[in-house]
């Protein structure tokens, strides 16, 4: 189960269910993979709507990561994920927006 108190979002991928994290590892790795200095361009980048799928799939592989899991880019896009790629989308969104969201703020 994931605890938005650490900054955890669930993502079902092939039928099991994932707790992902961007951990301060996991943001490096996910800046370098998308080619972005700062963690501010990262966040406008994705608040902007200039974001591929590309990018959604750097960010969930990079929360996975975070959270633990061992796989790599080839596993994620040929998993499938379950609510498809809308369902992906949002976790990925919300992965991000609760990595830089205060503790209070996480209680809604």
């Amino acid at each position: 189960m994931a605890n938005r108190w650490r900054g955890e979002v669930a993502l079902v991928m092939d039928g099991e269910r994932h707790a992902m994290k961007l951990t301060l590892g996991a943001l490096a790795e996910l800046e370098d993979a998308l080619c972005e200095d700062t963690l501010v361009a990262l966040v406008e980048r994705f608040e902007a709507g200039r974001f591929s799928s590309r990018d959604v799939l750097a960010l969930l592989l990079a929360g996975l990561r975070g959270g633990g899991w061992a796989g790599d880019a080839r596993q994620l896009a040929a998993a499938e994920i379950e609510g498809g790629p809308m369902a992906g989308a949002r976790a990925a969104a919300e992965l991000l927006a609760l990595a830089f969201m205060l503790p209070e703020e996480a209680q809604a």
